[in-house]
């Protein structure tokens, strides 16, 4: 310690000295001490010297754990001023120390000083190479800075290392999916369903993804997934109506917009879906009722979707269209990615309405050859690179 001009050693030699003298004194004086007196009397003269020893044996310095102890001490009663004055200077005298860096880089955090943070979640990660935890917070703290770059690439590499770290996929798919990177997301999402073939945020997201991309098979397969490991999963029911549509599965679009409507921010769009539904069946009474509903429900967002389609125009004098519009406030609202999807659903609907059967069987019969042709082009590549 001296060697090393840690001047903890004073502290530790006074401790002892404390200890040995309250020994000396028992026996000078035949005082017969009490058990206070004999804890304190072996902890100080031989408890800490050999905690000492233990941790200069694993080079792990005195200074580290006390600055360490008084920090977490101080933080414990919200003084966050004295304990980051600790953390620096145990990071000031050891750079590569890993608690140090990591605490601080947590109180900075804490504060909103979120590059601060970053600098000191680095440095933790140079003197620890397995802080997997603080690589994710980078990359956490890069995406709330709008440096979705980086932070994209903090997390590809961090999954390199640990392909199973879950909350890095989730993070990345986001990214992903925002900078509509939706092949890249789609593999992400497809390597960590190996690693957790049960999660609800992973098939569901997978479903997002392969709807962007038009591949409405594979998409409810994942929503199916996702509906199946939670049951109010409604967004998941709603994109399988949708989906259901496109395909000119009546019955089963029907069957999912029934569930949807015990969704608050669902309801609306499910009762003016199951509407559009019973005028196709040629039930108009039963149309009429669902589209008041519909408009009764939130009337802001349905009337004019009404007033843009021309299904409605048999029955348009019978639909109550209020002056004033209304929207509903539902405490749960959508994210940016979920609205993406379910328009891009609608849009294909409309766009997919008035396809027969055999357009729709067309249209997935060119998509499925195009899928093998491309899975024989990379199957031919990686032979031909076999060869080299």
């Amino acid at each position: 310690m001296i060697r090393k001009n840690d001047t903890s050693y004073v502290v530790i030699l006074i401790l002892q000295a404390i200890g040995i003298a309250c020994n000396f004194m028992e026996v000078l004086l035949t005082i017969k001490a009490n058990i206070f007196t004999m804890i304190i009397k072996y902890l100080f003269s031989i408890i800490i010297p050999i905690i000492v020893i233990i941790l200069t044996k694993k080079n792990i310095p005195l200074m580290e754990v006390e600055n360490v102890v008084l920090a977490k001490f101080w933080l414990l009663f919200g003084n966050r001023k004295i304990a980051k004055q600790c953390l620096i200077n145990l990071v000031t005298k050891y750079p590569e120390n890993y608690q140090g860096h990591k605490i601080l880089a947590e109180i900075y955090e804490s504060e909103g000083g979120m590059r601060k943070a970053i600098d000191e979640y680095v440095q933790a990660i140079d003197s620890n190479k397995k802080d997997y935890d603080s690589y994710y917070k980078v990359a956490e703290l890069l995406n709330q800075l709008d440096k979705k770059d980086e932070a994209a690439e903090m997390l590809f590499n961090l999954l390199q290392k640990k392909p199973e770290y879950y909350n890095a996929t989730i993070l990345l798919g986001e990214i992903l999916i925002d900078k509509e990177l939706y092949k890249e997301a789609a593999n992400i999402y497809q390597d960590a369903l190996k690693h957790n073939p049960e999660s609800y945020d992973l098939n569901y997201n997978l479903g997002i993804v392969y709807t962007m991309l038009n591949d409405f098979q594979n998409a409810k397969i994942c929503y199916e997934k996702a509906a199946q490991i939670n049951s109010l999963s409604y967004m998941s029911k709603y994109s399988l109506a949708e989906i259901a549509l496109i395909y000119k599965d009546i019955e089963e679009a029907e069957k999912y917009f029934m569930e949807c409507l015990q969704d608050e921010e669902l309801s609306a769009d499910g009762y003016y879906e199951l509407g559009k539904i019973e005028l196709v069946k040629g039930n108009k009474d039963t149309a009429i009722k669902y589209i008041n509903t519909a408009i009764d429900t939130n009337s802001k967002k349905i009337v004019p979707k009404v007033k843009k389609d021309p299904i409605f125009i048999p029955i348009i004098a019978k639909i109550s269209i209020p002056f004033n519009l209304e929207e509903n406030e539902s405490t749960k609202k959508l994210e940016e990615k979920e609205i993406k999807a379910k328009e891009h659903l609608e849009e294909m609907f409309e766009i997919t309405r008035h396809l027969s059967y055999n357009d729709i069987e067309l249209l997935n019969y060119n998509k499925n050859k195009e899928k093998e042709e491309l899975k024989e082009q990379d199957k031919n590549i990686n032979e031909g690179r076999q060869l080299e």
